[in-house]
């Protein structure tokens, strides 16, 4: 079989989502070529994974300071160079085209009739799964940014939406070791806030020198604060760091808290103000109360956090990648009985069903 892999590199989750499939699938008779957008190539790293994969522009949104700028989005969204590279794109030498909401190889397959896989997130979002902030507007843009009829949508619960209309939604795909390390006290916490202002991140971080943290995804600042350790970006060290932690600090990405939720963490969120899909993910989260999720960070909610919270349910999920994979080289795509099988393999504790869903922003605050 030759796959075709999009992969949407706006964020790192979409990238760590296709390490472990990528990893899943190297047993079998597969040869991947992958297709990288939404990030300049230049602030891609660690790679080697992915051999000598294509990049192009695609699409993102731009934000600052912990919010989406949807002017400088607008203002740097190149659609002519898009309808371009989707055109250029040839996908009919290939059996199949995955696509993780990367919209070029989406869109060059729909338009060839090349068999078309898509897999994410953001097609599970869709009612009954929690949503905050989704207008007419976002919903086209998740309906039609990277569209396929086949879709495997992937969230931290079901919300009774196992199967519907040629879409699944499945547990998360987690690219971690699956034995968690035991939370301590005394272990450094987690912060990864790549939306956010540096000196903010600081400022909330300066007054807690009781705790240790190890901060990734806001550059390299200049600081004098024993109590807080400023990582370059590496995936090794990330997950090393990640597996270690006491607990994690974080916007709102779903592959990061699935990562996190596995490890048995815990979690503070803040979504990332105009962005529908992270205010959902603190919705959900709040939901099925697994994490504290707060509109905004501050010194005191931090510190509140840390010494107080622990939430009121945990997860252990299966291995989806290796099912997907499996299910992939089948090559039946349309029986999904191994993949809706997946739930039976989620244990939640306690087992008590989550709160009943409900489209309120509520869940953006503490859980417990």
């Amino acid at each position: 079989m030759r796959l075709l892999y999009g992969v949407q590199a706006t964020g790192n989750g979409h990238i760590s989502r296709a390490r472990a499939l990528q990893q899943a699938l190297s047993p079998f008779d597969i040869q991947i070529d992958f297709l990288f957008s939404g990030r300049p190539a230049a602030q891609l790293f660690d790679m080697q994974q992915f051999g000598a994969f294509q990049w192009r522009k695609g699409l993102s949104f731009i934000s600052s300071a912990g919010r989406v700028d949807h002017w400088q989005t607008l203002l740097h969204a190149d659609i002519r160079q898009l309808w371009q590279d989707i055109r250029q794109l040839e996908t009919r030498r290939y059996d199949l085209v995955l696509t993780d909401f990367e919209p070029i190889t989406a869109w060059a397959a729909r338009r060839q009739g090349t068999p078309l896989i898509a897999l994410g997130h953001q097609y599970a979002l869709t009612a009954p799964t929690p949503l905050v902030g989704m207008d007419l507007l976002q919903r086209n843009i998740l309906r039609f940014f990277a569209p396929a009829r086949l879709k495997l949508g992937l969230h931290w619960h079901h919300f009774d939406h196992l199967q519907q209309q040629g879409q699944l939604v499945l547990p998360p795909i987690i690219d971690v070791a699956q034995s968690a390390a035991a939370d301590c006290s005394d272990l450094p916490v987690l912060v990864y806030l790549p939306f956010e202002a540096a000196a903010d991140v600081l400022r909330w971080l300066a007054p807690l020198t009781q705790y240790r943290f190890r901060l990734y995804g806001v550059g390299k600042p200049t600081h004098d604060l024993a109590h807080v350790e400023s990582c370059p970006a590496s995936v090794q060290g990330f997950k090393r760091d990640l597996i270690q932690a006491s607990a994690i600090i974080s916007n709102a990405g779903f592959e990061l808290i699935s990562e996190a939720l596995q490890l048995q963490k815990r979690i503070l969120v803040k979504p990332l103000a105009g962005q529908p899909e992270q205010a959902s993910n603190a919705l959900a989260l709040q939901q099925l109360q697994l994490a504290m999720a707060q509109p905004v960070l501050n010194s005191t909610l931090i510190n509140e956090f840390l010494s107080d919270f622990e939430p009121q349910r945990r997860v252990h999920y299966p291995d989806v990648a290796h099912a997907i994979a499996q299910w992939l080289v089948q090559g039946d795509w349309y029986q999904q009985r191994v993949l809706t099988g997946l739930w039976l393999q989620t244990t939640f504790y306690p087992a008590a069903e989550p709160q009943s869903v409900r489209q309120s922003p509520v869940g953006i605050q503490k859980t417990a």
